[in-house]
């Protein structure tokens, strides 16, 4: 016969122990937490309601970083040659060829002297004053030199935003967070509980990761916005030698030009 204490036992025990999945979620449950508490992460949910404009400027420095870095690489190339291979051919009258030679190349070198050689072209076919055409395509080449300089510089302003206003954000959020804790350590004072000098030194912790992370945003994306504005300044030193020295090439071709044949404005060859 069987005892009914034994059987009471089982069925007392049966419905005091918890379901199978209630372990596994807890156990889920803190490692959700324990990864949005650890790390630089945690780091960036304890700093504050500032955290977040620093971590959206974060995002739009690396993109621009990225962009500009892909965009002047691209242009990296060496316009020796080409400058070269154009006087060469200014100074055997092959103006159509120089210009097709500029326009299968890419870079703000081969641009400005392609803009410069096709302005020079269109105005000899038409007969145009050889006294103004020097000043016509200087011209050109100027107004066409400042789009390659907006297009060099195209959201470096955004850097420059960036690396400017992330750390006065992070200062921001430092003295919002020191004005809390000093708030927090007169009312501890006033119910007089807890340890102040363990409160203070906490609330001064979290409000210095503003500051903290401010620094590490604004300090790469300073240093990405001088190195981009140190190759802009080599490319557009690179854009104004070659306009001046096409420019001296196309004088010399309009002075041999009238000196040899006065009066005789026979367009240059035509591609």
């Amino acid at each position: 016969m069987t005892n009914p204490v034994f059987i009471l036992a089982q069925a007392t025990s049966g419905t005091n122990s918890p379901p199978a999945g209630t372990d596994t979620a807890a156990e889920g449950s803190s490692a959700i937490a324990g990864f949005f508490d650890s790390g630089a992460l945690g780091l960036l949910l304890e700093g504050g309601v500032f955290m977040w404009p620093i971590l959206l400027m974060a995002l739009i420095g690396l993109a621009v970083i990225i962009e500009r870095w892909r965009s002047l690489k691209m242009l990296d190339v060496d316009a020796g040659e080409l400058k070269q291979a154009v006087l060469n051919d200014l100074t055997e009258n092959r103006v159509g060829d120089a210009l097709d030679r500029c326009e299968k190349e890419r870079g703000p070198v081969a641009a400005i002297l392609a803009n410069g050689l096709r302005k020079y072209l269109v105005l000899s076919k038409l007969d145009y004053d050889p006294a103004r055409l020097e000043e016509k395509v200087v011209k050109s080449m100027e107004s066409y030199g400042a789009h390659i300089l907006a297009a060099l510089e195209r959201h470096l302003p955004l850097l420059a935003i960036v690396a400017s206003v992330a750390p006065m954000t992070g200062f921001l959020g430092t003295v919002q967070g020191m004005i809390v804790a000093f708030s927090e350590i007169v009312e501890m004072d006033k119910t007089g509980g807890g340890n102040i000098i363990q409160a203070a030194a906490a609330g001064i912790q979290v409000a210095l990761l503003t500051t903290c992370f401010g620094l590490i945003v604004g300090i790469p994306a300073y240093v990405a916005f001088n190195y981009f504005s140190s190759v802009i300044n080599g490319f557009v030193l690179d854009v104004e030698e070659s306009a001046a020295e096409l420019m001296e090439a196309v004088t010399l071709q309009l002075t041999l030009r009238e000196g040899a044949c006065p009066g005789d404005n026979t367009p240059p060859d035509s591609p």
